[in-house]
């Protein structure tokens, strides 16, 4: 069982004219100077999959300068099956295409091609505002779960629905009210359910993970709430109570103020907050555990592993603690790896590694170390 891009053909993508890539089904190690393209080639891959960079909010910025439109075309394996996924981005908007049929659908998409990838920015999941989280809750979820993309996208619309009428309470109906406010608490209780779900499985292996990397025991994440988690009808009840309490000031903020809008992830290593007492070192290691057990989820849910991109991680860890993150690297799941200095990899994942020197957007496989 196993999920692999065998080829990837670029058109005017960020610094790329064209490019076009055979890429094994294992390791792929691509290296070179700074500023030669090698983050650009894994957003490509990143933006096939997803739709969207893990770098830019704005679509526009992913176009070749002067160009009109970028193309990004990669032929998918999974086990043994093949589909062309293509996505065009134009300054109007994106088209998304599996074996030539256009796909209407972002649910029906991001589902198809897996990816979890680990990048020097990453630690703005532990650092940054709650939003943050919550983008890569969403981000993963999406990912597995055909739903969740689908219910998330209702719950804001819904959530948007209730705000406008709380901003406008001269034309409030409180019966309608009442209807959105009941739709939005049975999408709330499914996304927090999704959220819950999800990370209970990455605890069941994010300790350990953080433990073989660093040595130091009882690394956890809390799933944080404004409402306790129990059964369906449960949380219904809590939110429905909740809501009945809080309109008044809702009324006067124009805003609704409980929902999953409002969710957190904390890391923990015992009884230490790490965004707010760890090191840089222990928020780095965070993300990596946390990365790290999600591919044993997709293993689990998806009956195959997700494609694993490594944005020049190895720079910023010592030799001991790359050793160990090599360790979770499994030679079933493709690999593609970015560095500017070979001697930062083992050898022996070298050795195994189809390898490729990349200089000013050109890339050339290379035999030879």
């Amino acid at each position: 069982m196993s999920m692999y891009l065998e080829k990837i053909e670029i058109n005017q993508f960020r610094n790329y004219e064209s490019l076009f890539l055979e890429l094994s089904k294992g390791l792929n190690i691509i290296y070179g100077d700074n500023a030669q393209g090698k983050t650009n080639l894994l957003e490509s891959i990143y933006v096939l999959g997803l739709t969207k960079s893990h770098r830019s909010f704005i679509d526009n910025n992913l176009i070749k300068n002067s160009a009109s439109f970028a193309r990004i075309r990669g032929v998918l394996n999974v086990n043994d099956y093949k589909s062309t996924l293509e996505l065009i981005i134009q300054k109007t908007g994106k088209k998304m295409k599996i074996d030539h049929d256009e796909i209407k659908k972002i649910s029906d998409y991001i589902t198809n091609m897996n990816i979890i990838i680990f990048y020097p920015e990453d630690l703005k999941i532990v650092k940054d505002s709650p939003g943050e989280r919550r983008k890569f809750l969403n981000t993963e979820l999406s990912q597995l779960y055909s739903n969740y993309y689908n219910v998330l996208n209702e719950y804001n619309k819904l959530l948007k629905m209730r705000n406008d009428y709380l901003k406008n309470l001269d034309h409030f109906d409180s019966s309608y009210f009442e209807i959105i406010t009941s739709y939005l608490i049975d999408k709330a209780v499914l996304i927090y359910r999704m959220r819950e779900q999800f990370v209970t499985e990455l605890n069941k292996t994010c300790g350990k993970i953080f433990k073989d990397i660093t040595g130091l025991d009882d690394f956890h994440i809390v799933y944080k709430t404004n409402i306790d988690l129990g059964s369906t009808i449960e949380m219904k009840e809590r939110l429905k109570e909740k809501f009945d309490k809080l309109l008044p000031v809702e009324k006067k903020l124009g805003s609704t103020m409980i929902g999953p809008q409002k969710d957190d992830l904390e890391f923990y290593l015992g009884e230490l907050n790490i965004k707010n007492y760890g090191s840089q070192g222990q928020q780095r290691i965070s993300v990596l555990a946390l990365k790290l057990s999600e591919i044993e989820i997709f293993k689990q849910y998806k009956g195959y592993y997700p494609i694993l991109l490594l944005d020049d991680v190895f720079s910023e860890l010592d030799e001991h603690k790359k050793n160990n993150l090599l360790f979770y690297i499994k030679d079933e799941i493709q690999t593609i790896i970015t560095t500017t200095d070979l001697n930062l990899i083992e050898s022996s994942i070298i050795e195994k590694s189809k390898l490729f020197h990349i200089k000013q957007g050109k890339l050339i496989e290379s035999k030879e170390v």
